[in-house]
């Protein structure tokens, strides 16, 4: 059975509570949290206390990630874990080819025939940096068509931010039950278990961000202020539900860029109650506050960040994520989509849904492209010719989500991005159409008031 218990939020018939980052209590049976302490003698049920970690005991308070577990038994009941085939999952080092400055871009993964759970469906496009040290990412596809019943997975190596693009998800944690749509996102921590279900025998697909550094927090505002961006409020966590149910059972762990699975008699998914700050979450990407300008320029896209993991240098991320939702173009005398530019940082995008404005075509629902450190992009040829003889009206940018996945290392494909026929081998093209329209004989026109 699943228990949950009453708390002040349902959305689609699921629970939750609100807030990035709290400190959170919940419990499903009544009085099942110890009172004045997190270890009594006896805990309340018979149940067992345990404490999982998602930082250095010492971490500053600010920083520090933990949650205390009171479950039916103990996470160290399972057999000894074995080496199992990672199929296309990888991790770091990434050098199985050498990476090129060329941009990349690919088609949507399809959807498979046969029977394919969320961790069987898991594909590796590519990462950086080094997840035994903490820093650096891998970035992830994934497609499914059927339930995780008998198999539970947690990632060891890192925290995993998974974008939803195609069909209902249910994530069935050990925190409780987490429902996610497309224009969604959810952040499963690392270490924590958990299932994905596929609803009403339907398909899911998106992407995956499994970050090896610092874990994902707000940007901070600066003068922006109080307010904007993603609010705190719309950060939704799950309540405690928990199953009781023996069986045969496997739980697959990715640990050291290698998966290994181990048996387990009862289900994982046994939390009674819980409180701490160290939990999985979701957020809906239409509730974020876009800040955009109100005169003249294209503004850096930092300022579409939603959440980001910093390094240890200032101001620069280990990975940020950063989305293009709807929203109203009335910048004057100025080239509205994104300009054309080379970076320091490095950008893996992929969309949810719609048409990104830098691209008429080739970039579709599903699909994902790669930019790495100064590799020039930026607009397609269609697009900045429309763009440079557009009527400078205001505009609305309506049904339509991309985002990116930025990070401080140049993101290195594995040996199947390079290979699959996913890849778009002509992606260059889109830019030829961009002949030289140097005029010697130009002067500039006067404007009013002798602006711009």
């Amino acid at each position: 059975m699943i228990a949950t218990a009453l708390e002040s939020l349902v959305l689609n018939g699921v629970q939750y509570q609100s807030g990035f980052g709290n400190e959170f209590a919940s419990e499903a049976l009544p009085h099942a949290l110890p009172v004045g302490q997190n270890s009594p003698q006896k805990v309340p049920y018979n149940l067992y206390a345990e404490q999982v970690s998602g930082t250095a005991f010492t971490a500053p308070r600010s920083q520090n990630r933990r949650t205390w577990l009171y479950r039916i038994r103990p996470s160290v009941v399972h057999t000894p874990f074995e080496q199992v085939d990672s199929n296309l999952v990888r991790s770091t080092p990434f050098n199985e080819t050498p990476t090129s400055p060329n941009q990349l871009r690919w088609n949507p993964l399809p959807i498979p025939k046969a029977g394919t759970d969320f961790v069987s469906g898991m594909v590796t496009m590519g990462g950086n940096g080094d997840a035994e040290t903490h820093n650096g990412c891998a970035i992830h596809l994934y497609v499914a068509n059927s339930s995780m019943t008998d198999r539970f997975f947690y990632n060891a190596d890192g925290e995993m931010l998974i974008v939803a693009q195609k069909g209902r998800h249910i994530f069935k944690t050990e925190l409780g039950v987490l429902e996610v749509s497309p224009g969604e996102i959810c952040v499963i921590p690392r270490g924590i278990k958990f299932q994905v279900e596929v609803p009403d025998d339907g398909e899911i697909r998106g992407y995956i961000c499994e970050n090896y550094g610092a874990t994902f927090r707000l940007p901070d505002l600066g003068p922006i202020g109080a307010n904007g961006l993603a609010y705190p409020r719309d950060f939704y966590t799950p309540v405690a539900a928990f199953e009781e149910k023996d069986g045969d059972f496997r739980v697959i762990a990715k640990f050291h860029g290698n998966l290994w699975q181990a048996s387990i008699d009862h289900s994982p998914l046994n939390v009674v109650a819980w409180h701490g700050n160290y939990a999985p979450y979701k957020y809906d990407l239409n509730k974020f506050q876009t800040i955009n300008t109100v005169s003249f320029d294209h503004p850096d896209p930092s300022i579409f960040t939603v959440l980001t993991a910093p390094s240890e240098t200032p101001g620069t991320a280990n990975i940020d994520f950063v989305i293009f939702p709807p929203r109203w173009m009335v910048a004057e005398h100025t080239f509205r989509p994104p300009w054309f530019h080379r970076n320091f940082m490095n950008e893996f995008m992929g969309l949810i849904y719609g048409v990104y404005d830098a691209k008429e075509e080739g970039f579709v629902p599903g699909g994902c492209s790669l930019h790495n450190c100064m590799s020039g992009h930026g607009p397609d040829s269609a697009t900045y010719t429309k763009a440079t003889s557009a009527d400078l009206k205001p505009h609305y940018i309506d049904s339509t989500l991309a985002f990116m996945f930025e990070t401080r290392f140049a993101v290195k494909p594995t040996k199947y991005a390079l290979e699959t026929g996913a890849l778009q081998r002509d992606y260059f093209e889109c830019w030829q159409g961009l002949k030289s329209t140097f005029d010697r004989s130009w002067q500039p026109e006067s404007t009013k008031n002798g602006k711009h």
